[in-house]
């Protein structure tokens, strides 16, 4: 799926014998993908869920599309985390600006549960992890 190249360059220098290397060239392991795909759908829906965050913060309006396809698409994802916390409302002279803790304990619960699935793919993969 993901290829990481890095390439191997070797030179020896005949006058002074000095040799210089590079790393290795290496593809990503399968676990290595699976980590990168959970990593990239999990960002996804942070973006999205930062999305809705603003725009609610922001008071934008329900009746923009763009709105509502974010809101209708975030949604699923904030219920679960809804009354958690009090919505705290603020009347504008056009908008209401509505500060929702549910999505930043939203936000807050899905990366560590992006990082959770990630560190089980790399325990039960018994590939040996390299430290950089």
């Amino acid at each position: 799926m993901a290829e990481i190249v890095k390439e191997t360059v070797t030179t020896q220098d005949d006058n002074t014998n000095k040799v210089a290397t590079a790393p290795a060239q290496e593809k990503a392991t399968s676990s290595q993908s699976g980590a990168y795909l959970i990593y990239f759908l999990f960002g996804v829906l942070e973006i999205l869920l930062a999305f809705r965050f603003v725009l609610k913060l922001l008071g934008a309006s329900a009746s923009s599309s763009f709105v509502n396809l974010i809101y209708g698409l975030s949604g699923v994802f904030v219920f679960p985390f809804e009354g958690i916390f009090r919505m705290i409302f603020s009347k504008g002279a056009e908008t209401t600006s509505v500060f929702e803790p549910s999505t930043l304990v939203a936000i807050i619960v899905y990366a560590i549960i992006a990082w959770g699935i990630v560190m089980l793919i790399r325990i039960f993969s018994g590939e040996k992890q390299q430290t950089d």
